[in-house]
């Protein structure tokens, strides 16, 4: 009896209890008034989401007459019944005569317009009230998308133009391909993950949900773009983060740290669009939703874009270091939370440089094509950054690469308090615990 008592060895139980704690589950429950501290956080600040999802929830998109620009008309599906190969001088008779110059792109268009192939399809509208009216659509030869018989398009439809000209192609009809695709996304995730899978594809409909039904109806409104964004991806965050991951303690130190980088992200962008006087409105489409929602403060959208594109990235990093720091604990119990952090923010130095990396190659991908104008143009590096289309991409990606950086040991040493805590206030029924271990190796030795 007295020998397992007076054993002052800490090994024996440590090894123990890490046995003990693998057995039950990849993390260990914390105490009860740890959880009762997380819950006076977390529980607030979910329950502002929810006052402000009611506060500006909107009531549909607001109505507007139809310009006929871009997305902005109306659309039909349609189907390309017939394709028939014409000289192109027979059908492009009324353009003006090529001059023969074929130094520059008018020219050469002009040239292939008059000497050219070009296809003359017949396609049919299959919805709508004009449901089986047919039109024709000419194709020039060195247009880059051509038309086949029994394609599915997409026709748009104006209405005040004349009968002949009221319908036109506008794109193919991509929605087999792209739902088949969604499949096997679906089936990969669920045979991969599972349950977690299946789980993280719930959030994911989740998060598409509250974009479509609060986020944008909510800005086209004229709500403020940057309480908009940060109401939704609060929302967006508390649901994926406990779906996926469950309703514990390790989960809420995940959201408190993610909140706390959004908030930094906010603060940064807010700061720096205005001081590089970035209006958000650098484009067709942006000018667009300016045109017909002039309200709209475009600069808070290019904002509000900044933080829900950032949202995704910082689930990710604040996810994978408290799960960093709450095995280290399991492995090594006795490690303080100074020993903690240490040991998580050597893991969060390979997850910052990843993530930075994946961030700006993810911008510079989408902004390729506008990166390729500028290198025709043979602009120097500093006129290309200076200019708004490329200053917006650099803001984004670096005001988000900031955020992502600072989360990394934020939530490393949210973590690692939390833990350390949970163990200290735990260290009545822990040794409880233990005592059996002790007096069972105790007896073993004896044997």
């Amino acid at each position: 009896m007295t020998s397992p008592q007076s054993d002052p060895a800490p090994q024996p139980p440590q090894g123990h209890a890490h046995g003990h704690t693998h057995s039950h589950g990849p993390a260990a429950p914390v105490s009860k008034h740890l959880r009762k501290v997380i819950a006076a956080v977390v529980i607030p600040f979910a329950t502002a989401v929810v006052v402000g999802l009611i506060a500006f929830w909107p009531g549909g998109v607001p109505d507007h007459e139809r310009t006929g620009v871009g997305f902005d008309r109306q659309t039909q599906d349609g189907k390309v019944v017939q394709v028939v190969k014409v000289d192109c001088a027979d059908v492009n008779a009324a353009q003006v005569p090529p001059t023969g110059d074929t130094s520059t792109p008018s020219g050469r268009e002009a040239v292939a317009e008059q000497e050219g192939e070009c296809a003359k399809a017949t396609v049919e509208v299959t919805s709508g009230d004009d449901k089986g009216r047919k039109f024709v659509e000419v194709v020039q030869p060195d247009a880059p998308r051509q038309l086949r018989e029994g394609q599915g398009v997409v026709v748009a439809y104006a209405p005040d133009a004349p009968r002949d000209l009221q319908y036109s192609v506008t794109d193919v009809n991509r929605k087999i391909p792209m739902t088949l695709l969604a499949a096997i996304f679906a089936l990969a995730v669920i045979a991969v993950g599972r349950l977690r899978g299946v789980m993280a594809l719930v959030a994911l409909a989740v998060s598409f949900a509250v974009l479509t039904l609060f986020i944008l109806p909510a800005i086209l409104q004229g709500s403020n773009p940057l309480v908009v964004a940060v109401i939704g991806a609060s929302a967006i965050m508390l649901a994926a983060l406990y779906m996926c991951h469950g309703v514990t303690a390790r989960t809420s130190v995940a959201v408190v740290g993610t909140l706390i980088s959004l908030l930094l992200i906010g603060l940064l962008g807010s700061l720096f669009i205005g001081w590089a006087d970035l209006s958000g409105n650098t484009d067709d489409n942006t000018g667009l939703i300016h045109g017909l929602y002039p309200d709209i403060d475009m600069s808070g959208l290019l904002l509000a874009g900044v933080i829900i594109g950032s949202l995704g990235v910082l689930d990710d990093v604040t996810v994978t270091q408290t799960s960093a720091v709450w095995e280290l604990h399991q492995a090594d119990p006795q490690m303080g939370w100074r020993g903690l952090y240490r040991a998580g923010i050597r893991i969060g130095r390979d997850h910052i440089a990843s993530v930075v990396n994946t961030l700006v190659l993810a911008y510079a991908g989408a902004a390729l094509p506008l990166l390729l104008l500028f290198s025709i143009a043979q602009s120097s590096v500093g006129t290309v950054a200076n200019s708004e289309l490329v200053a917006e991409e650099i803001v984004r990606t670096l005001v988000g690469s900031i955020g992502l950086v600072a989360s990394v040991p934020v939530t490393t040493v949210l973590a690692a308090l939390v833990v350390s805590a949970d163990r200290q206030g735990a260290g009545t029924s822990s040794s409880t615990a233990a005592a059996p271990a002790r007096t069972g190796r105790g007896r073993r030795r004896k044997a």
